[in-house]
């Protein structure tokens, strides 16, 4: 399943990965206009009755003898998505383990386990209300699911650019790190890290 959805996110397959970029960006911008009701309704209905055509076209083509009679929708139909009691229960698990890992994580942040950490996500939810007033969640939605579908390739394409990229925006980041955690320790220049760095004089 895992390599299925990989090989749509980097296109392997170019027609299948373009009908299904397209039914998702379609469909989620339907939802601007229509409710989620109406849109899975019609999608299904849409649905339904392409694949009754389907099979009705296949089947009269067996009775004219200018088919072989198979069903059109087999491969479906024989695809096996069940799972046993024992990967249910290990799914489950997994499932239980992240959510109480997640309410932990939330816990520390919102009850200020650590301040420096809760002072990030107190700026960062700042910064999340100046994106609210710029679009809603269906927008982020719709820019999410074309960037999964574009952003993997990109790289690919142009992997070692957009390293040395990263590379310099981490850079950044780190010093700024650096100098956060020595004011908050009193200031002071950095340490040499080079061997046999100089070392203060001494009194």
């Amino acid at each position: 399943m895992a390599s299925k959805v990989m090989d749509l996110i980097f296109w392997k397959d170019t027609e299948r990965t373009g009908m299904v970029l397209t039914g998702l960006v379609v469909g989620l911008l339907a939802l601007f206009q229509l409710s989620i009701i109406t849109v899975v309704s019609m999608v299904s209905l849409a649905v339904i009755c392409f694949t009754i055509s389907v099979r009705i076209y296949y089947q009269v083509l067996h009775i004219l003898n200018w088919g072989d009679g198979k069903h059109p929708f087999q491969s479906y139909l024989d695809l096996d998505i069940s799972f046993s009691g024992e990967e249910a229960d290990g799914y489950m698990q997994k499932a239980i383990v992240m959510a109480l890992s997640a309410v932990d994580s939330l816990k520390g942040l919102f009850f200020v386990g650590n301040l420096f950490e809760s002072l990030k996500l107190l700026v960062l939810m700042y910064l999340v209300t100046y994106l609210g007033e710029l679009c809603n969640g269906l927008t982020l939605l719709i820019i999410s699911v074309i960037a999964v579908f574009s952003l993997p390739l990109f790289y690919r394409q142009r992997q070692e650019q957009v390293d040395a990229y990263i590379a310099k925006i981490q850079a950044q980041i780190d010093n700024f790190k650096d100098t956060l955690h020595r004011l908050a320790q009193g200031g002071g220049p950095p340490p040499d890290s080079t061997p046999g760095g100089a070392k203060p004089n001494a009194q």
